[in-house]
């Protein structure tokens, strides 16, 4: 009885053999390589779905970034109108003080707090409302700088004249549009000293805040603008200060 030969030992000595070999050898490599191929699919699709997925996050915050903006843009927009609001009044007020003095009296001017109810003795009250009337005319058009050199000589040449506050008011207004921040913050300290009942007083608090920021005295802003809001509570510019420490 002859003895039959292992399957592999037939293949092996059969004339196909080789090709047999090559074609699962063949096989082996091409699923290696759909195997490799499928990893770096895979790979990519992950690192496409991370960079996605972090883009996703940048445009959501750039949103949130852009909001943010844009209401701070609203709140600077609505400060800007209520303050030209205030410098309007402050102007009609301005006007009417000056028919008033122009025409003999001195009536509805209101006297400073702490000090004289009129110009000094031996002072022109014609002379003090021309002159005041010239320095906010400079600065009404643009010329911040000769503007504070008239208000700084007005307030040397009449230190308690009925216009002396608003006189220090505005040469901070025009020390600030100059950029001499030093100036600006002596001016409306005086006023708060001196006349801190004065109508212009809530606005040289807000101005000194203004002063401090530009100084890069973050702090000492927001302390005068809690303070103002606390000093005079129903003022304009104490809903401006409002404002401002919400968004700090």
């Amino acid at each position: 009885m002859k003895r039959l030969l292992p399957l592999a030992t037939v293949l092996a000595l059969s004339p196909f053999a080789p090709a047999h070999a090559q074609l699962f050898g063949g096989d082996t490599e091409a699923r290696n390589q759909i195997i490799q191929l499928r990893q770096d699919v895979q790979g990519q699709l992950e690192t496409t779905s991370r960079g996605q997925l972090e883009l996703a996050m940048q445009n959501e915050q750039l949103r949130a970034e852009v909001a943010r903006l844009r209401g701070q843009i609203e709140l600077l927009m609505n400060e800007v109108e209520t303050l030209k609001q205030r410098q309007k009044d402050f102007y009609v007020d301005l006007d009417a003080r000056l028919r008033q003095i122009e025409t003999g009296g001195t009536a509805g001017a209101p006297a400073a707090a702490g000090a004289p109810a009129g110009a000094a003795p031996g002072t022109d009250p014609a002379a003090e409302s021309a002159e005041y009337e010239g320095a906010l005319n400079l600065l009404k058009n643009g010329k911040s700088k000769e503007a504070l050199a008239a208000f700084d000589a007005f307030t040397r040449r009449y230190p308690t004249g009925n216009f002396t506050a608003g006189a220090h008011f505005w040469a901070g207004n025009a020390a600030l549009q100059a950029k001499d921040v030093a100036s600006a913050t002596r001016h409306f300290k005086t006023v708060l000293d001196k006349w801190p009942s004065d109508n212009v007083a809530p606005d040289s608090m807000l101005g000194l805040a203004n002063s401090q920021q530009a100084m890069g005295d973050a702090t000492g802003a927001r302390n005068t603008l809690k303070s103002l809001t606390e000093r005079y509570p129903q003022s304009n510019a104490a809903q401006v200060a409002r404002q401002r420490l919400a968004t700090r």
